[in-house]
């Protein structure tokens, strides 16, 4: 039984472990990490592609296309003025803009497909937030110095020299995001006189709208925030693992190999130790741009940018050992090495058991079979992948450049003619898809005893009128036909307008109704 006292001292800590709580932040704070450069055939690759994604995004609405007289000469361009998207040779009107969902559905099945085959490649490579941060790093490391010089940077009393690299790294930063806002508004005008325009002070006011949208996003995403966006914003890295399956490449560090670790193998073996290869140098997470330690697994965190296996490839080279500590793997692949190097009367990883008579690894455990690129997800995704780009081309290829449209007048639906005929009403809508002026004659068929009268061509009626329409326009016709009396049929008579340009072999029609009101 408890006292007053035991209750008043239970009373007591409760209270005390209430504002201890209390006091302790919701989230940790950040980290700041400062990755060190890494040297190898991924980083290279790296360069690479941000060079080209970078040249891609900045140069392209600078290209030149000559499409003729009577259309821009921009290579790549989003007229919304005029509701035109120019890519190349390629015109899309608004009504075509299922090829543009068809892009976007071919790029969605493409990352499926790179996911399946080797896990957050495009997160490592190309993805718009890694090419940006690489780039705000390489300015970083151009003022500050690498990682070391960062840390100490960081920790140093305000002076000067701290002042003044920090501003010019800023400085350049803002630059960049300057850049990168402008190169968008680009890509919907005509880039040089958009430049004269907005330097000038006579640009539209979104234009100056979009750049400072996009210089401040790209500013505080890629300079400022950087892993933040991967690990806490995107929600790629939580959507990636439905595309993933035991036969993913993903980067893999092998412990089966490294484990345990020892920072004198020398000694290790002289103790009759065992000793994995990993030396504990935290060389992997040095250069990782997230931050994470590669070595405790798969993580929500990993962008799969493969610096830990050149950072870990550059060790092993200095010590002497083989390649590939820390490799991209499947996890079949790690789950049958490991089941080599497990012992399984104690249980624990002991290296002797995947390692050769002369000490290296065998064959078995290098070995990377392509056929499990090949399986059924990847040739499903291939498959589907495949199918939409020809139903693109194929309807691309195809498509006709002339088109009409036709639409009956409500009111009055028909009128009497003082002769006895009937005659209907229509707005005809003749769409000329080339940036060149033809002439399309428009014909009536199917109607017979019948003509039509189109005012703004002629005063005369007829069964056929050449009509001019404008390159890249569409013109609209009031179109009145009449039938004679002795031909009309009660009801509604189905009949067509027929568009065609002989030059360029191109037809259209259009099934209309001819309506003739009940006696």
């Amino acid at each position: 039984m408890l006292h007053q006292p035991d209750i008043d001292r239970i009373d007591v800590q409760a209270v005390n472990t209430a504002a201890r709580q209390q006091s302790q932040p919701l989230y940790a704070p950040r980290q700041k990490i400062h990755p060190k450069r890494a040297e190898g055939r991924f980083r290279r690759l790296k360069w690479i592609i941000m060079a080209v994604t970078l040249a891609v995004y900045y140069v392209t609405p600078w290209l030149r296309w000559d499409r003729g007289a009577y259309a821009p000469d921009q290579a790549v361009l989003i007229d919304i003025a005029n509701r035109r998207f120019y890519f190349l040779f390629i015109e899309i009107w608004p009504q075509e803009f299922f090829f543009v969902a068809g892009l976007l559905v071919m790029a969605g099945v493409g990352l499926f497909l790179v996911t399946s085959v080797a896990g957050r490649a495009w997160c490592g490579y190309t993805c718009p937030q890694t090419v940006w941060t690489d780039l705000f790093l390489v300015v970083e490391r151009f003022f500050e110095g690498d990682r070391n010089a960062r840390i100490r940077l960081d920790k140093a009393p305000l002076s000067f020299d701290k002042v003044r690299k920090r501003v010019l790294k800023h400085a350049t930063w803002l630059v960049i995001a300057v850049a990168t806002g402008g190169a968008w508004i680009f890509y919907f005008a005509d880039a040089p006189t958009l430049l004269r325009d907005f330097l000038t002070g006579s640009a539209p006011f979104v234009a100056y709208a979009t750049v400072g949208i996009l210089t401040a996003t790209t500013y505080v995403l890629g300079a400022l925030m950087r892993e933040q966006v991967c690990i806490y914003m995107c929600p790629w890295p939580r959507i990636q693992a439905a595309m993933l399956d035991e036969d993913s490449l993903v980067v893999t560090y092998n412990d089966w190999r490294g484990e345990p670790r020892t920072h004198g193998a020398k000694k290790a073996a002289a103790a009759g130790i065992p000793a994995g290869d990993c030396v504990d140098c935290n060389a992997c997470v040095a250069v990782c741009p997230t931050g994470i330690d590669i070595r405790e697994g798969q993580q929500l965190a990993c962008i799969t940018c493969a610096l830990c296996i050149d950072a870990c490839d550059g060790v092993m080279d200095k010590l002497g050992r083989e390649r590939g500590l820390i490799s991209y793997a499947t996890l079949r692949d790690y789950d049958a090495n490991m089941a080599i190097a497990t012992d399984p009367a104690t249980g624990a990883i002991d290296p002797a058991r995947v390692r050769g008579p002369d000490g290296r690894f065998t064959a078995s455990l290098k070995h990377f079979d392509w056929r499990v690129l090949l399986r059924t997800r990847t040739l499903v995704y291939t498959a589907l992948w495949t199918a939409i780009g020809v139903v693109l081309i194929t309807a691309l290829l195809s498509r006709d450049r002339l088109q009409v449209t036709v639409q009956h007048d409500r009111n009055p639906v028909a009128v009497t003619l003082s002769d006895g005929s009937i005659r209907n009403g229509y707005t005809v809508k003749l769409l000329n898809m080339i940036a060149e002026p033809r002439t399309i004659t428009l014909r009536l068929e199917g109607l017979p005893g019948a003509a039509m009268q189109i005012p703004d061509i002629a005063d005369t009626a007829g069964t056929a009128f050449d009509v001019p329409v404008e390159p890249d326009r569409l013109r609209t016709l009031r179109v009145f036909v009449a039938q004679k009396p002795d031909a009309v049929q009660p009801g509604a008579t189905d009949f067509r307008f027929v568009v065609e340009d002989a030059s360029a072999s191109e037809t259209d029609s259009y099934t209309a109704i001819f309506e003739n009101p009940e006696r």
